[in-house]
């Protein structure tokens, strides 16, 4: 396994990769979610390549850039367990030299749900993937349904600008109690980890309630929103039942929607989501 940080490292080892390449972009701390991303692309493609780059440009000013989790020895160990072909850990002053000024902003998609709660993060997101696209040049890129919108908005950019690169979601993974696999739950105290278990199981409520034949979308929006209220220190930010392409809030009947929130348990930012 390759470790490299410069664009010349990366350019020189990029061209001795076998094709197809795929992508797993990350920001470290891996977990088991990640893992499987790499799992599928090892599957998948004959080479695999995996950044590991915390960017500042997607956290807002109030956000937790500074005690984002972080342990790259680590990281890399897992990852060589995965036989990961290269890993790219640039730097900020790689990705963002001192004359920066150019950046990707997606429209429609990113404004509802997490764009509405986190200005700027999106146009972030879209900036640091695109670098990545153009420096890694996969033929394929993983990333997982737990950042639902993000996906939508990388698959947007990917049309819009013409990237010749294949988008593959992966399903959420899960702790055996259903919280979704996250870097920031190692915020939560043994208390509040205990109370974020509400997430999955208000979700599933719903999705329950869909298969048995409610499809009225407020309705399903309102049984996620009961289900929140039986743990007092989970703070709804949202509850969205959207058009899993547009994102468009639904109401009325629905055959097809995206199902997702966002919380705060303590000072700990939680989101999740199911597929209807």
């Amino acid at each position: 396994m390759r470790v490299v940080e410069s664009l010349e490292e990366l350019w020189s080892g990029r061209v001795k990769l076998k094709g197809p390449v795929g992508l797993v972009p990350t920001m470290g701390y891996l977990h088991e979610g990640h893992l499987s991303l790499v799992k599928r692309a090892r599957q998948d493609c004959e080479s695999v390549v995996v950044s590991i780059y915390v960017n500042p440009s997607q956290f807002g000013p109030q956000e937790d850039l500074n005690k984002y989790p972080r342990d790259i020895k680590r990281d890399l160990g897992l990852l060589k367990d995965e036989n990961v072909d290269m890993v790219w850990v640039p730097t900020n002053e790689v990705i963002y030299p001192g004359d920066y000024q150019t950046w990707v902003t997606v429209e429609e998609v990113t404004r509802p749900l997490e764009g509405a709660m986190r200005p700027g993060h999106f146009r972030g997101v879209a900036t640091v993937v695109a670098k990545l696209f153009n420096a890694i040049q996969p033929h394929k890129a993983y990333f997982g349904q737990k950042d639902a919108q993000q996906s939508v908005v990388i698959r947007q950019m990917v049309r819009d600008l013409d990237y010749p690169i294949e988008i593959i979601v992966c399903p959420t993974l899960r702790e055996p109690d259903g919280l979704a696999m996250s870097s920031r739950n190692v915020y939560l105290s043994p208390d509040e980890r205990k109370s974020a278990a509400v997430l999955s199981r208000a979700l599933f409520r719903a999705r329950s309630a869909y298969e048995a034949g409610e499809q009225d979308a407020g309705h399903l929006r309102q049984l996620v929103v009961d289900t929140l209220a039986s743990e007092p220190v989970v703070k709804v930010q949202y509850v969205s039942c959207s058009d899993p392409v547009t994102l468009h809030e639904l109401e009325g009947d629905v055959r097809h929607a995206l199902l997702s929130l966002a919380v705060t348990i303590g000072k700990t930012r939680l989101i999740d989501n199911v597929i209807l």
